[in-house]
């Protein structure tokens, strides 16, 4: 089976290694264009350019594929299917025709919960159990194609986005090497997304990183492992933002929303509009993720003083 696969970060790039483990031709890769990265802004490869150069593979970086230049170039590898995990370019219906079987999405949701950018996050910040990896056809919608395969995996009570992120890598990798062997096998069944349960996941936007302390202890416990490592949420205290990292649910009597009830050596105790969050690591601008006994040993809070709360634009999942 000659496979294009389509990807960028380590999401991806753990997929393909996979393929190439699994032993499958990979006749061309695609991956977007080398960046400015890191602090000295130097042009890096992709997570994928850089396996793909290891094993010698074809690669191309269009920066669009609406294109027909670049449709020929395609079409060339005269490849059985087409593997996109990740990519970060819409692939038109000109492209997804090309490869005889078509072109296979490696999702991480269980479809149709979830479709769109941003599903790790999503789940996590919905407070879902559980999560996975869905393998479908493409077709010209977002993440609307029928569904091949599905595993799935639980959500753990301190799973972040990073971590989550890291255990879907692997299931994703598995899942695609196993759906193409069903495939070879004739064993795969498509199945038609049901749009009642369809939700959207929508990019994450730095504007709904800031807490809103009269939410409850849950919604902002959730919020703060679904945007960790990025965009990271954050309060403010006396014209300081303070990004918060780690906190727990904990229990206590309620007070006002934002207010530092308690300072223990492990955390900060603070009041939210029900239920009370323990902050453990916490950091200031241009400062390091310190655990509270720490960042306390450098920056004045006393109990009684207040978080302010930020109002945040909702996102719509719906």
């Amino acid at each position: 089976m000659k496979i294009i696969f389509a990807g960028t970060p380590v999401f991806a790039a753990t997929a393909l290694n996979a393929l190439i483990t699994a032993g499958y031709e990979i006749v061309l890769v695609l991956t977007q264009p080398d960046r400015p990265a890191g602090r000295g802004m130097r042009m890096a490869a992709s997570a994928v350019k850089q396996i793909a150069e290891t094993h010698g593979l074809t690669i191309l970086q269009p920066p669009t594929l609406r294109d027909p230049v670049w449709h020929a170039s395609i079409s060339q590898a005269n490849a059985d299917v087409m593997v996109v995990a990740a990519y970060g370019l819409i692939l038109p219906e000109p492209v997804l025709s090309i490869p005889h079987c078509g072109c296979l999405n490696i999702h991480a949701s269980l479809l149709p919960r979830w479709r769109g950018a941003a599903p790790i996050q999503r789940a996590i910040q919905a407070g879902d159990k559980e999560t996975g990896i869905t393998i479908m056809q493409m077709d010209a919608g977002l993440d609307t194609g029928d569904m091949l395969l599905k595993e799935s995996i639980s959500i753990s009570p301190d799973d972040t986005a990073q971590t989550l992120h890291d255990k879907l890598c692997t299931l994703g990798a598995h899942a695609i090497v196993n759906a193409l062997a069903l495939i070879q096998q004739k064993k795969l069944t498509p199945i038609k997304q049901e749009e009642s349960q369809a939700c959207y996941a929508a990019k994450i936007k730095k504007n709904e990183a800031g807490i809103n302390w009269q939410q409850s202890a849950e919604e902002i416990e959730r919020k703060i492992r679904a945007f960790n490592p990025a965009p990271g949420t954050f309060t403010t205290f006396q014209g300081n933002q303070i990004k918060i990292w780690q906190a727990k649910i904990t229990s206590g009597q309620p007070d006002q929303p934002g207010k530092i009830i308690a300072i223990e050596q492990g955390g900060l105790i603070v009041a939210c509009g029900s239920g009370l969050l323990r902050l453990e690591i916490i950091q200031k601008p241009g400062g390091k993720k310190l655990t509270i006994a720490d960042f306390l040993a450098g920056f004045k809070i006393v109990a009684g003083d207040h978080f302010n709360s930020i109002e945040t634009t909702a996102t719509t999942h719906d």
